[in-house]
């Protein structure tokens, strides 16, 4: 078999995700005897200090017979996400100038102990 015929029948279809530094690309693929399974990757960047960068690639093979659990397991985990947290993204690493709250309180306000100090004379004693 000829290398372009291979090609076109490993990419049956996919669709591309850039999300920043990282991308996900979701394809279909054929096993040997012409069944589909899908394949998840995700590819992030990394950038050296001298401009040079390099790609981390991680991927996920899913067959049909795990599709049905695998697609429940990721919607009971988007929901929990999404209903505990919302869709705003509050990360750190998302926004520059994000504070963590108890980082903020503990520079801004006095502990129970603070405020309850006395400041004692021995000599009254």
């Amino acid at each position: 078999m000829r290398e372009n015929d291979m090609l076109e029948k490993d990419e049956i279809f996919s669709k591309v995700l850039r999300a920043g530094r990282r991308t996900y690309f979701f394809d279909v693929r054929a096993t040997k005897a012409e069944d589909y399974y899908i394949t998840i990757t995700e590819s992030k960047k990394f950038t050296e200090e001298d401009g040079s960068f390099h790609f981390k690639k991680h991927k996920i093979y899913l067959y049909k017979e795990d599709f049905a659990a695998f697609a429940e397991i990721l919607n009971e985990m988007t929901s929990f996400v999404l209903n505990n947290k919302g869709e705003e993204v509050i990360s750190e690493r998302h926004q520059k100038d994000f504070k963590r709250e108890y980082a903020a309180e503990n520079t801004t306000e006095t502990t129970s102990s603070e405020k309850s100090f006395t400041d004692v004379d021995f000599d009254d004693i």
